[in-house]
């Protein structure tokens, strides 16, 4: 990725955090659990943590891997684990090839 590209992306994300825009998956993540406990329906939320977890962890992961355009090595890096990790991972999943 060019470095102007790099910076422009950097500063659009630092603008996000300091509250002068939006940070997307944040926002999506706050609407999906609002919906979760707008939607059960008298019963009582458990496991809420491992739930979430189950159910971002895989798609996290797809996406790393297609920007790494299938490069586990960068795809690890991207999600800041090692490759042996996302190895694991990937097979726990059935996303190994």
């Amino acid at each position: 990725m060019p470095a102007k590209k790099k910076s422009r992306m950097r500063r659009d994300y630092s603008a996000r955090v300091s509250g002068r825009g939006e940070l997307p998956l944040r926002d999506h993540a706050e609407r999906a659990l609002h919906d979760y406990f707008t939607n059960l329906n008298g019963h009582r939320p458990a496991q809420l943590y491992n739930m979430v977890l189950r159910e971002v962890e895989e798609p996290l992961l797809k996406a790393a891997l297609d920007y790494a355009e299938g490069n586990q090595v960068r795809a690890a890096g991207i999600l800041g684990i090692n490759r042996g990790t996302l190895r694991k991972k990937l097979r726990q999943f059935g996303l190994s090839g």
